[in-house]
């Protein structure tokens, strides 16, 4: 008895500062259950430019690598299309150019875009913290400092919205300074309530997030970062959270590869994306850590 006391109290002790209800009831007492960033200061270790122009030249790769089952929405955006077709022929070039094999474009994998494009690959797999469960790892390539290496997936709750029972039992919900949370848990309740809210906002072909990252066949290969775990005594954070507001003029075909979906339909706002940045350089191999509770100064 003493010992599965024990082990619920460790299994406890290891969500309960991200389980919502608890954080409601311990806030005032409890002020480093939050990511607290002190008055003034800013929570940016990349710009938000940086930020965009790394989703926007990862999200292009991975339209264009894509670009024959994009018919149905470039249909829709003839401009578009010239567009894509104009970076779609400079790739076949220089693909002619590095090869000896002259035949139709190539389809790779989302994760041999993300190599292709930033020059790593990142993957879920085993912790190799004891107890850990799911980690995720630097599985080809380098990282240098202050690079976007991932993407915290889910979907995105405004103040005061319902969020009790998706948050029974579930270790993903991140919460960002303002209050907002994104429930990253592609499992339960949590999952039917993500495709609801995705589909919903979906405006015929064109998808306004992505779902891929429910299943293991992920179309956005950055959407993991809700299975980065925390830093230990052993194992000290290498990369930190940054919140960053999807920007209105964001391409529309590139929305389906945005992991995030709004829960309320009749909210205008800007889309809200938490990205994982690195606070050193990162080498092949390596796990991802991160701190929940930095101070950032």
């Amino acid at each position: 008895p003493a010992a599965m006391l024990g082990g619920l109290r460790r299994r406890w002790d290891g969500y309960k500062y991200r389980f919502v209800p608890w954080l409601a009831l311990n806030l005032r007492r409890k002020r480093r259950t939050l990511r607290y960033v002190p008055k003034g200061s800013q929570d940016k270790i990349i710009s938000d430019e940086d930020v965009f122009e790394t989703l926007l030249k990862i999200f292009k790769a991975l339209f264009v690598n894509d670009f024959s089952r994009q018919g149905h929405i470039l249909a829709l955006l003839p401009e578009t299309k010239c567009k894509y077709l104009e970076l779609l022929t400079v790739e076949q070039k220089l693909s002619k150019v590095n090869s000896c094999n002259h035949q139709s474009h190539h389809v790779f994998s989302p994760e041999e875009v993300l190599f292709n494009t930033l020059g790593f690959t990142v993957t879920r797999d085993r912790s190799s913290l004891v107890s850990a469960g799911t980690g995720v790892f630097v599985t080809k390539g380098f990282v240098p400092k202050g690079t976007l290496v991932s993407m915290y997936p889910g979907t995105v709750y405004r103040k005061h919205e319902p969020i009790f029972f998706q948050s029974l039992g579930n270790p993903f919900i991140f919460r960002c300074i303002d209050g907002i949370l994104i429930d990253g848990n592609d499992k339960g309740l949590s999952r039917s309530v993500y495709r609801s809210c995705s589909r919903r906002d979906q405006l015929g072909p064109l998808q306004m997030s992505d779902e891929s990252w429910l299943t293991a066949a992920l179309q956005n290969p950055l959407a993991v970062g809700q299975y980065v775990n925390n830093c230990s005594h052993e194992k000290t954070a290498n990369v930190c959270y940054q919140e960053f507001d999807v920007p209105a003029y964001f391409p529309v075909e590139l929305k389906q590869y945005l992991p995030n979906t709004i829960y309320s339909h009749d909210i205008e706002s800007h889309l809200r994306c938490v990205v994982l940045v690195t606070l050193r350089d990162i080498k092949q191999g390596e796990e991802l850590f991160s701190n929940y509770y930095t101070v950032v100064n």
